[in-house]
């Protein structure tokens, strides 16, 4: 009962962290030019956020996956996610011409997009063996 316990503690924890890191990266996107934070800043660091949730959510889904095989797997999803952007028909393009599809899919492929989510990946599976050595380590 103790592991089922922590299980969900785990993935709420988890999902948290990527509802935190959906937030910033979209204040990030939708505002950062507003107040005047440079253009490779609010690019490159909203593809970083993004990366990061993509592991998030992924962890949150596979609990008992090890980091690095999630860290691996983030990768694999946000390059075939950024590869589909090479991709196109015209209900697809459609989408990527909303907010959403431009959130979710992007418009434009780009090698330094890849480059900006696998970032964002190792970082956020560098935080999450910080965290997870750390709550292991605290009597609850």
């Amino acid at each position: 009962m103790d592991e089922i316990k922590a299980s969900t503690s785990l993935r709420i924890r988890r999902l948290g962290i990527a509802v935190g890191i959906i937030a910033c990266g979209l204040a990030l996107r939708l505002g950062g030019y507003d107040i005047g934070l440079p253009y490779l800043l609010v690019k490159y660091g909203g593809s970083a956020l993004w990366g990061a949730m993509v592991f998030f959510v992924l962890a949150t889904l596979l609990p008992r996956q090890p980091l690095a095989r999630l860290a691996l797997i983030a990768i694999v999803v946000a390059a075939l996610t950024e590869f589909s952007r090479l991709y196109h028909t015209p209900w697809l393009d459609a989408f990527r011409l909303t907010l959403a599809g431009a959130l979710l899919l992007g418009r434009i492929f780009s090698w330094w997009n890849i480059a900006a989510y696998t970032l964002g990946i190792v970082l956020a599976a560098l935080v999450e063996a910080r965290l997870f050595a750390r709550s292991s380590r605290s009597p609850d």
